[in-house]
């Protein structure tokens, strides 16, 4: 069973920036795709970030310029580097990551971290 764990949410001020980091329990190198989603209240989950284990990133068109997706193998981990955050950003961030095997698609979540952008 794999297990995502994301850290590094919390409350920052409009414009602040905030690391998100998620570690995965086995190689990174595992899975087709990883990526950052992120749901507000209210709202479907959506899609923030998303990097392939071939490094190919892809981010929504909200955050592009702002949020950073990288991938550290040594330590089975992918970060979300957000900057200049808005108050539009707040949402549970969640990370996930996608392995094909045998012509199946295989989808893991983590249990979600906060996002608070507000003064």
């Amino acid at each position: 069973q794999v297990q995502l764990v994301e850290s590094g949410g919390g409350l920052v001020q409009p414009g602040g920036s905030l690391r998100l980091s998620c570690a995965a329990s086995r190689s990174i190198f595992t899975f087709n795709t990883m990526g950052w989603y992120r749901q507000a209240p209210g709202k479907e989950r959506e899609l923030v970030a998303s990097i392939t284990s071939g490094g190919d990133t892809h981010y929504a068109d909200s955050v592009k310029g702002r949020f950073t997706i990288s991938s550290a193998n040594a330590k089975n981990t992918v970060d979300l580097q957000m900057y200049s955050l808005k108050p539009e950003d707040t949402a549970v961030y969640y990370c996930n990551a996608r392995t094909i095997l045998i012509g199946r698609e295989y989808s893991y979540w983590g249990q979600g971290t906060q996002v608070t952008v507000s003064s």
